[in-house]
């Protein structure tokens, strides 16, 4: 049986209007809603002008599966936080830029934490500093455009 924890996320960047019912399937896929007591997600809750935050209780493994590879797959941005399982693993925050994922220890309240060889391996205050800002990215609002900007992306 997997190991189920609280998972929290929040994405934004731009969506275009062609895949909302496929980004409608990957949140009810993998069970996430816009409050913890679990009601099934329906586009009617995407956000104006905001990140869209989603949440779920006893997420196998502690991943949105279906939701964190869309948004890979469409260069939305996201930030999710995991509770840990004891004996099998620790909280956790993965950030997703659009280009590239980061994953940071952290503790059940979501607060960033580094090792003592996190600290020796950043090796400065200015390094650290930028580990942390990483750690803390600024989720776009998530807006829905008719389709792709002309330079392929999708960073907000």
């Amino acid at each position: 049986m997997a190991d189920r924890v609280s998972v929290a996320i929040k994405l934004g960047g731009q969506l275009p209007r062609s895949l909302i019912a496929d980004f409608e399937a990957a949140i009810i896929s993998d069970g996430a809603s816009t409050d913890w007591q679990g009601s099934e997600f329906t586009v009617a809750e995407l956000p104006v002008d905001q990140p869209l935050s989603l949440m779920a209780n006893e997420v196998a493994w502690g991943s949105f599966e279906a939701i964190e590879q869309f948004c890979r797959d469409n260069q939305l941005i996201f930030a999710r936080w995991a509770g840990g399982c004891a004996g099998s693993f620790g909280p956790e925050r993965l950030v997703f830029n659009g280009i590239e994922e980061m994953t940071f220890a952290v503790t059940d309240d979501d607060e960033v934490m580094i090792s003592r060889d996190d600290v020796r391996r950043l090796g400065s205050i200015a390094s650290i500093e930028t580990h942390f800002a990483a750690a803390d990215l600024a989720v776009p609002p998530l807006v829905i455009v008719e389709a792709r900007q002309p330079d392929g992306g999708n960073h907000g």
